[in-house]
């Protein structure tokens, strides 16, 4: 979920043409998340092959990303999650806990014939699994695109290569991104143009839009540790915050005293120990990704990948091919 900064950034709207040729490092687990929440039946059942195998988030890699490549020239590098820190194993049981409320939530809908209400409360009951993930990763190879595997976060990683210059921009919707220190971040990059709300059951629309760090740290006349602050008391992946503490209080706050330490005491008592919480972003577990290399598309194996093993449509699948990889290149 990562930190809530919504209500105090003023992000840039960019147009995915103006993305033409830029290379991108894409938060890949929060990729396959947002397909396996949406492409999903009327009753909020996930796509699936003959076998029973979940085809959702192959489906929105394959063709949005082809798309992406053959209408806007979209240059993706997908970073995978490791090990997550110790401090997020808490957050992790949360969420899984949350899922199982949803799952009854959606199977007593189903039951009184709400198909609506059922797919609302099915998005929130995705589960990524290591195979998924792997498939995806087979998947984007074939394609010929590079993919990163991070030591820990991915968000941490594709921050690196941001700051390395290996990429123009991070690409993922959680503004973790910024604290990790990425220089851009790059949110809602999507062609359909709309999110959908379970709490609400509805669509609402989305445009592609840009953060650049510095300048909003200038504008809010803080530091970047001091915005790692700001996030302690909203609430992160790794801690759950202050009650009562939201995004325009926090950023009071850290103007005012700029470090927790400075801060009341009813407010240092209430974050805890801050020392472990800030290395988590300011020293993250990285890797040199070194040189990022793109391949050659491998036609007949993503061919054979999606739809003799996993029935998608040949018509649909040849002729995103084509799109993505246009003649000479593609026969």
């Amino acid at each position: 979920m990562g930190v809530v900064l919504t209500p105090i950034v003023e992000p840039q709207p960019i147009a995915l043409g103006d993305l033409r040729d830029r290379m991108l490092a894409v938060d890949g687990n929060g990729e396959l998340y947002q397909f396996l929440a949406l492409i999903r039946l009327r009753d909020g059942t996930p796509l699936a092959d003959a076998t029973g195998r979940v085809t959702s988030h192959l489906s929105g890699l394959f063709f949005r990303t082809t798309r992406l490549m053959a209408e806007h020239g979209v240059k993706l590098v997908f970073v995978f999650d490791g090990a997550p820190p110790k401090q997020k194993l808490a957050e992790l049981d949360r969420r899984r806990a949350v899922k199982a409320e949803f799952e009854h939530a959606r199977a007593d809908a189903i039951a009184r014939g709400d198909l609506e209400q059922a797919y609302s409360k099915a998005t929130m009951t995705s589960k990524l699994t290591r195979e998924m993930v792997g498939e995806a990763r087979e998947l984007l190879r074939l394609l010929g695109l590079p993919v990163i595997q991070a030591p820990s976060e991915g968000e941490a990683q594709a921050a690196h290569m941001a700051r390395a210059g290996l990429v123009w921009a991070a690409a993922s919707k959680d503004y973790d991104t910024l604290l990790f220190g990425a220089p851009r971040l790059l949110r809602f990059l999507t062609i359909s143009g709309r999110e959908f709300l379970p709490s609400q059951g509805t669509f609402r629309p989305l445009v592609p839009e840009v953060l650049d760090l510095e300048s909003q740290l200038a504008r809010w006349n803080i530091t970047r540790e001091a915005l790692i602050d700001l996030a302690l008391l909203v609430g992160t992946d790794f801690n759950d915050g202050v009650h009562g503490i939201g995004p325009k209080k926090a950023l009071k706050l850290v103007q005012q005293y700029g470090r927790i330490e400075a801060m009341p005491d009813d407010v240092q008592r209430a974050v805890g120990e801050v020392g472990p919480l800030r290395e988590i972003y300011l020293h993250p577990a990285v890797s040199d990704a070194g040189v990022i290399a793109f391949g050659e598309p491998d036609i007949d194996g993503i061919v054979k990948f999606l739809c003799d093993e996993r029935q998608f449509s040949r018509e649909r699948v040849t002729d995103a091919l084509a799109r993505a990889f246009p003649p000479p290149r593609l026969f």
